[in-house]
């Protein structure tokens, strides 16, 4: 089995969302670091993503996912409700929508990946879920050399005081952006 990794992206100052909610400034080095060794590994090594509807919507076109998504693998987002017309897919790109909370999600997400890892988008509002309800096994942080002054912190509502963290690895990427990788235990 797989581990349950939630990876998520800061500035320097501790903001994975800019005040409008946007993740944008924090990607502006992506095709290097697709070019990485790291992320070719994470690719292999993922059998199924969760993310919330929010890191979803970050496309302008969804269907655009289905041949340009750094993970071809099956994606499950939760939310709400579904969209009213389903995303487009391919043979390896499916994409369910969990409208039965993260933990839901995570458990169909384990089912596919098989014996590969889960991959959480993580976020402001998808990282203390993960965290105060234990359903990580690893956290990976990437830090980019920016300040955001303002916005979304993803660890200031963290409930789960008793959230243990080893660090396991620390990576410098391109554009100055620091991989920081924890085994997380209680």
């Amino acid at each position: 089995m797989g581990k349950i990794i939630l990876g998520l992206t800061l500035s320097l100052d501790g903001f994975a969302e800019d005040l409008e909610g946007s993740f944008t400034p924090l990607y502006t080095d992506m095709k290097p670091l697709k070019e990485t060794e790291l992320m070719e590994e994470s690719i292999l090594r993922t059998g199924s993503v969760v993310m919330s509807k929010k890191e979803f919507e970050m496309a302008e076109d969804p269907d655009l996912y289905a041949d340009n998504y750094e993970f071809q693998v099956p994606i499950f987002v939760f939310t709400d409700k579904e969209p009213e017309k389903h995303p487009k897919e391919n043979d390896k790109f499916t994409i369910t929508f969990v409208t039965d909370g993260l933990e839901s999600a995570i458990n169909q997400a384990k089912v596919a990946a098989g014996n590969k890892d889960v991959t959480i988008i993580g976020s402001a509002e998808t990282t203390p879920l993960c965290l105060n309800a234990n359903l990580a096994d690893e956290l990976q942080v990437d830090i980019v050399p920016i300040l955001l002054k303002n916005g979304y912190r993803p660890f200031e509502n963290i409930e789960n005081l008793d959230i243990k963290l080893e660090r396991t690895l620390v990576v410098e990427l391109p554009a100055g952006r620091t991989h920081l990788r924890y085994e997380i235990s209680n």
